[in-house]
């Protein structure tokens, strides 16, 4: 490796978030039964003729904003000419000669920590394949898939590192995401990733001979993948074995890469234009309406919370995972002033319930109102940290209101003064031996006494009541 230099380039296929299928009226189900959501035109049936889905277009022209590249308001189609099984009319339109976008960009942060621009080279509209699945020395096909909109979005040959290509894959997958042009979930296969990989001479221009990776399907995958590629191209070159240019795909069970088959040329394609669709012109005052409606990309938004509430980045990283978090998290500010409790009730409790269920937050009983006010009753002592979490469950299950709860499960927070002294006189008076270790380790003295009295009282007592309560009787007792 000191006398080689690793290349790589990205290609993102990213299925657009659209009701029905790019060229066809096919709607589009996720896990929905095999070959059930299939369409003669996605088919290729003789006598279909293509219709373009103009929320396809539109969700490409807003990707091509924001990631600064120069949009061709003259959309023209080609057709990429190959025979494979998940292809059943033989051929895919595509837009190989006129890109709606071109030479763009998105930034990052790289393995040195130094902010970098990625070159993106294009990005075109094209239909989605059928979706095989490999079972063994089987192959079965699901068309289910056939015809769904793509954009795919080529990076120049600009990385060098498998960090750098999981940081540009992130950056895209929030960006698409908050935009709404896509769900982005890279095991549904709405995000998925092509990486091209070669090795040369250090100080060498031309590249070496590609070996493209296909059909990535999670981040972690992906730098697997990498890492495994350059060690095997490595080791072919320093044996004196040539690179052969072909399609791998990465084995999950042996973490290797395997092959797929020998890649072929782009002439190969026999590329011409799409017959059935004519040249669009698209209008510049319909562009500029579409890409000046963008909604605020993430950067944007921790640039705003960080100045704003003085957030860590680690925690606007944990909120930003999904837009719907976002609009949550201003939608309880509302309600109540304290945006940290909020932020850590999100990023915690919220979330870890979100993960066990396989849910968005959308999908639970929650509302902005019920959880600023749980907040505020917190914050009042009204109820305490262990009875929040307790309240907070039953709302993410149940269309009920923080009252309700309280009512119905009997809680309540103790901050008499007189009842809380007569539940610890005793358990003091069973533990003077613990009161001597107190000088030494006063935390851990403290800590047994608090334990003590939730025990007691099931959780229901005011920390903070409790608390100077229990110092006034060390005192008194030590």
């Amino acid at each position: 490796m000191q006398n080689l230099e690793v290349v790589i380039g990205i290609e993102n296929h990213i299925e657009l978030k659209t009701k029905t299928k790019i060229f066809s009226p096919g709607t589009i189900t996720f896990n929905a039964t095999p070959n059930s959501k299939v369409h003669p035109i996605d088919m290729g049936y003789p006598g279909t003729l293509p219709i373009l889905n103009e929320k396809a277009v539109e969700l490409a022209l807003r990707a091509c904003k924001a990631f600064s590249m120069k949009i061709d308001p003259l959309m023209k189609f080609d057709r990429k000419n190959y025979y494979y099984s998940d292809l059943s009319k033989g051929f895919q339109i595509t837009q190989q000669f006129h890109p709606i976008g071109k030479e763009g960009y998105l930034g990052i942060v790289d393995i040195n920590g130094k902010e970098k621009k990625i070159e993106i080279e294009r990005l075109h509209l094209e239909e989605d394949t059928a979706k095989q699945i490999i079972n063994q020395d089987e192959i079965y096909l699901d068309y289910n898939r056939a015809g769904i909109g793509l954009i795919e979005v080529v990076t120049k040959p600009v990385f060098t590192n498998a960090h750098d290509v999981c940081a540009y894959l992130k950056k895209i997958r929030e960006t698409v995401l908050f935009l709404g042009v896509s769900d982005a979930k890279m095991n549904e296969g709405s995000l998925r990733c092509d990486v091209n990989i070669s090795l040369r001479p250090v100080g060498y221009k031309e590249l070496g001979t590609k070996v493209e990776i296909k059909n990535l399907n999670s981040i972690n995958n992906v730098e697997r993948a990498i890492n495994f590629e350059i060690n095997r191209q490595t080791q072919l070159i320093s044996t004196g074995k040539e690179i052969q240019q072909e399609t791998r795909r990465y084995d999950d069970k042996t973490r290797k890469t395997v092959l797929m088959r020998s890649k072929g040329g782009a002439l190969d394609y026999k590329y011409f234009p799409e017959p059935n669709i004519p040249p669009i012109q698209l209008e510049k005052k319909w562009i500029e309406n579409i890409i000046n409606s963008n909604n605020k990309l993430p950067d944007q938004i921790r640039k705003e919370y960080f100045e704003k509430f003085k957030f860590k980045e680690v925690e606007l990283n944990q909120l930003l995972t999904e837009p719907v978090n976002v609009e949550f998290f201003e939608a309880s500010l509302k309600y109540t002033k304290k945006h940290q409790l909020v932020l850590n009730y999100l990023n915690a409790e919220i979330q870890a319930f979100l993960n066990e269920k396989n849910l968005t937050i959308t999908q639970t009983q929650l509302t902005p109102e019920n959880l600023g006010n749980l907040i505020n009753k917190l914050d009042k002592e009204e109820i305490s940290s262990k009875q929040s979490k307790t309240i907070l469950l039953e709302m993410l299950k149940k269309e009920i209101s923080i009252d309700e709860v309280i009512s119905k499960m009997n809680i309540k927070q103790i901050t008499d003064v007189k009842q809380i002294k007569n539940i610890l006189e005793p358990i003091f008076g069973q533990n003077k031996k613990l009161l001597e270790e107190y000088d030494n380790r006063p935390e851990r003295v403290n800590k047994f006494f608090m334990g003590q009295l939730m025990k007691e009282t099931r959780g229901q007592v005011s920390p903070k009541i409790g608390q100077k309560i229990i110092e006034e009787l060390i005192a008194k007792y030590k």
